[in-house]
């Protein structure tokens, strides 16, 4: 016999109108001095690489989906952050583009090989605090590969973009740290 007054187990969390989890600092221009290959593959492993923009995203929309019933407030930011990351994106496609190169989920890996962007990208962990350790590791990888980047490109346009970038990733560490204070 089936109770009626026995409680549901609902997940009520709304997430309408959430915002980008970014710095608030503009972002320059999205321009190139001239066309460079070589420029546009380093952007391309940012974009889709093993840690990249689209690494990033899609671990925190997955980590945040498996988080709701325990906590809206963390989902909230973790999809916040989603939504940076895919700004983010949406910047590197441009500089992409107006460096000649190609927008897809291939990037070219050390050696020049190209390699395809895979779920295996992404480290999925059970447990919510390995969660936010597994995305502040990647945060502070992405700001390695990034700084790696910004060394190796002479126009300082596209470095300009890249460090603005870096800013917001370096924002996402300090949430990070701070919901696994919260834990």
């Amino acid at each position: 016999m089936v109770n009626r007054n026995e409680e549901k187990l609902v997940c009520d969390c709304n997430f309408s109108g959430i915002k980008p989890a970014v710095m608030d600092l503009p972002y320059p221009q999205v321009r190139v001095r001239e066309r460079n290959q070589d420029y546009a593959g380093l952007i391309g492993v940012s974009y889709c690489g093993m840690i990249s923009e689209l690494s990033a995203c899609l671990q925190y929309i997955n980590n945040e989906s498996r988080m709701v019933s325990r906590g809206c407030a963390m989902g909230k930011i973790l999809l916040g952050m989603a939504v940076a990351e895919m700004q983010h994106m949406q910047m590197l496609a441009g500089l992409i583009d107006l460096l000649g190169g190609s927008v897809c989920y291939t990037a070219k890996q050390a050696g020049g090989q190209p390699w395809m962007w895979t779920p295996q990208c992404l480290t999925l962990p059970d447990r919510p605090d390995e969660m936010l350790q597994a995305d502040l590791e990647r945060e502070i990888a992405v700001i390695d590969q990034y700084h790696a980047h910004i060394q190796m490109i002479r126009d300082d346009y596209v470095t300009a973009v890249l460090g603005r970038i870096v800013q917001d990733e370096q924002y996402h560490i300090m949430l990070l740290r701070s919901m696994m204070d919260t834990m």
